[in-house]
């Protein structure tokens, strides 16, 4: 099945194949050298990329506007063309500005080089600041029983002592709406349904335009996105979210959350109607273009066919 085709049969085997994002292309040896074990994969991903915010003390400004870059085989050529050297382990100045998004696209891609079924999963970390949820993006992989959740930005000795919350294991996340991390449209239907609170829900307590209900709804089309193997950057805006009034918006957000949570739950026919959904809805799928408002403060339009981002000058 080509790349970008969807079965939307919800067997593991569908997230085993890589996605245009996760393809490696020409480094696909280099991942195929690697371990499997999500310490490998953490290794590997916080050893290539440096997080633009919580790092940003070790990147300079030529390598910031790499926090744009949204394919894999761009993200290795990138960052061997600033050093040769292996993935893990490697010198400040070897390594990339990214965020979550782009160490779970390692990790997902890593995965699915060696044939085990991978996807990114969206929702909100609990465990980095007391009384606040950043959104987050983790691995989600099939161990032939179960998908099992893991954090690539984290080692075990932070999962022992986190900055806020009770201890818990970054290789084997805990699930549901009240765990470390909780999904987007668990939080969004908790919202929605019980009257959820998410004002401590977003990117940071400093930058109170991007959390709240808006943030997190626009996460829940995000994470479906994630879900059917378009793993768009974190600052991608497309369909609804562009064309459709908040309240049509919100809508929307209900169904296509109960529907993962649903899914998330084992049913297999919530996972077929989210293909469904997703192929034939132009509100939720992204298309040829997407609007992406980065982080560096520049704002553009990219196209996904011929992979170029023009900025608004």
């Amino acid at each position: 099945m080509p790349d970008g085709v969807q079965d939307a049969t919800g067997s593991p085997a569908e997230w085993a194949r890589h996605s245009p994002y996760s393809d490696p292309g020409r480094h696909a040896a280099v991942l195929a050298a690697l371990g499997t074990d999500p310490a490998d994969v953490q290794a590997a991903a916080t050893g290539l990329i440096a997080h633009y915010r919580a790092e940003a003390d070790t990147l300079d400004a030529d390598r910031l506007p790499t926090v744009d870059l949204r394919w894999l085989d761009a993200i290795l050529t990138a960052g061997f063309a600033l050093s040769p050297a292996p993935l893990a382990g490697r010198p400040a100045t070897a390594r990339l500005a990214g965020c979550c998004r782009d160490h779970t696209l390692l990790g997902v891609g890593l995965l699915r080089e060696h044939g085990i079924p991978a996807r990114s999963r969206i929702g909100f970390a609990r465990y980095f600041t007391p009384g606040f949820a950043h959104d987050h993006v983790v691995v989600e992989r099939w161990d032939g029983r179960r998908w099992v959740r893991a954090d690539p930005e984290l080692d075990a000795a932070f999962g022992a002592a986190p900055p806020a919350g009770e201890p818990f294991d970054p290789f084997d996340l805990p699930t549901g709406l009240d765990a470390p991390f909780a999904t987007a449209a668990e939080l969004w239907l908790a919202h929605r349904r019980d009257g959820l609170d998410l004002g401590a829900y977003g990117v940071a307590r400093e930058l109170p335009e991007l959390c709240g209900p808006d943030f997190v709804r626009g996460n829940v089309l995000l994470e479906l996105a994630h879900r059917r193997r378009d793993e768009l950057l974190l600052w991608d805006v497309w369909g609804a979210e562009l064309h459709e009034a908040p309240e049509d918006v919100a809508v929307l957000a209900d169904e296509v959350a109960d529907l993962l949570v649903r899914a998330d739950a084992g049913d297999a026919g919530a996972e077929t109607e989210l293909g469904r959904r997703y192929d034939a809805d132009p509100r939720l799928h992204p298309g040829r273009r997407v609007r992406t408002l980065s982080p560096l403060g520049r704002d553009g339009w990219t196209d996904l066919t011929t992979r170029v981002t023009s900025w608004d000058v």
